[in-house]
């Protein structure tokens, strides 16, 4: 498909720089089949059944964007894919000035040497010492706020929380898995008084889920792998919740691209260890996912294309629109969306 027809214009005003608090209190557009309300999150339980399950991911956002010096350039970089256990593929700012073999000296005395340059331009980086790669970056790095927010505001100490999930247990992440930002513990109450079960997954969202679709057509796009996991009691949960009648309910499209790669072709979750590229567009055969809550995304981004592929261009298309002249705060920071495809 040609990737115009992803595309819309977007007001800077819409973009949201900072969330809304307390974070259930943001605006939450329904999309039910062909209707759409307007309501908040906090309204989340009157809005499901009880016999539905809301999957979440718990991965951990690291602070993973560095600055350094190699020589007299400057360095920026932001890892975005664990490698092994002291190696990290990065995104790097000024990477025409890195060579292989080169080491970086990034801020509290963090070092790594240029192991690679990858095809798409990424480079392997191998951190010196002994010290856990996580503990250099705690002491070096900052929050990797995306770009379309760093670039308006500085990152501050606000951020270490703001952009971390109530989830967050497993260290992985280069981004938050920003549907689960809006969760609180009165609203998880809320869901459990209401018969709603939750089960929670791992995928290590990368710094990749930001990058433009540069290709005219979508099918001459490259996805950028992550990894996650999905362990045999989940994956025997949300099966024996589906044979109930119950509809898995995606929370985010990390969730929801992770239990797709994991399901058969019956739309049996399997257990699942390792990368997931899988790239969603109109035309998939959906397999397991019932419905997604998700933030609101980018023009022309493989995000937008997914959230279409599940109720259809022309509805995402009319949904985006009064979200727009309605003031819905767009992106990572923004206010949410519940899309419930017909079946």
């Amino acid at each position: 498909m040609k990737v115009d027809l992803f595309d819309f214009d977007l007001p800077d005003e819409n973009i949201a720089l900072r969330p809304a608090r307390p974070r259930d209190s943001a605006r939450l557009l329904l999309v039910d089949g062909d209707t759409m309300q307007d309501r908040t999150v906090l309204d989340l339980p009157s809005l499901l059944r009880p016999e539905d399950v809301l999957v979440f991911n718990d991965t951990k956002v690291i602070p993973a964007q560095l600055e350094g010096r190699r020589g007299e350039a400057s360095i920026g970089a932001t890892l975005h894919k664990r490698h092994d256990l002291r190696a990290w593929w990065a995104f790097v700012r000024n990477a025409k000035r890195v060579r292989v073999g080169d080491t970086v000296t990034f801020g509290g005395g963090v070092e790594a040497v240029c192991e690679e340059k990858g095809a798409d331009g990424a480079l392997l980086l191998r951190f010196a010492g002994e010290e856990p790669v996580e503990v250099l970056l705690h002491r070096a790095g900052t929050m990797p706020l995306p770009p379309y927010i760093a670039s308006k505001r500085p990152i501050d100490a606000a951020d270490a929380e703001d952009y971390q999930t109530m989830f967050a247990a497993a260290e992985g992440a280069v981004a938050a898995p920003t549907a689960s930002l809006h969760f609180t513990p009165r609203l998880i109450a809320a869901l459990d008084a209401a018969g709603i079960t939750r089960e929670t997954l791992t995928l290590h969202v990368g710094a990749g889920t930001f990058l433009p679709v540069k290709a005219d057509d979508t099918a001459e796009h490259k996805m950028h792998a992550e990894w996650g996991r999905i362990d045999a009691a989940t994956a025997d949960r949300l099966n024996a919740a589906r044979e109930r009648g119950g509809r898995i309910i995606a929370v985010g499209t990390t969730v929801l691209r992770l239990l797709e790669s994991a399901a058969d072709e019956d739309g049996r979750i399997q257990p699942f260890e390792g990368d997931t590229a899988i790239f969603i567009t109109p035309g998939y055969r959906w397999k397991a996912v019932g419905g997604l809550m998700t933030n609101f995304h980018l023009p022309r981004s493989t995000l937008f294309m997914l959230v279409s592929a599940l109720m259809g261009l022309d509805t995402m298309q009319r949904a985006y629109a009064h979200a727009i002249a309605s003031g819905y705060r767009f992106y990572s920071y923004g206010d949410s969306s519940l899309l419930l495809p017909k079946r």
